[in-house]
């Protein structure tokens, strides 16, 4: 009851704040920058795969990643590319991965997704 009532204030409450107020912008995308050279030995050999145009160790490199968690900064679909990145002891694709975009910038993430950095080369 108590909880139906504060819900019904909040609403209520948000109802009256200007347009502008009640929709919040997506925040920016703030990338972390690291060196290649810091990056483990199996992305940079993945950084060199993608720099040579191939050819990748799994059917899905190269696929449009669609940058749906917003970390990157927001591109057309189509703009950002997913590689693989090996990891060692790991049978499947594991979660790093090296995000291309179209501009030849690149990105690394070894929590799928949750975490980038651009990579400086």
């Amino acid at each position: 009851m108590i909880r139906a009532a504060l819900l019904a204030v909040a609403f209520a409450a948000a109802a009256m704040l200007p347009a502008a107020a009640q929709k919040l912008p997506a925040p920016s995308p703030q990338v972390i920058v690291v060196e290649a050279v810091e990056l483990p030995k199996e992305a940079r050999d993945t950084i060199l795969l993608i720099r040579k145009g191939g050819p990748y160790p799994y059917a899905k490199d190269g696929a449009v990643f669609g940058n749906r968690e917003g970390q990157l900064p927001p591109q057309k679909r189509g703009y950002y590319k997913e590689y693989t990145v090996k990891t060692p002891g790991v049978r499947t694709r594991g979660a790093r991965r090296i995000i291309a975009g179209a501009g030849g910038e690149l990105y690394y993430t070894e929590d799928h997704y949750n975490h980038f950095r651009r990579i400086r080369e």
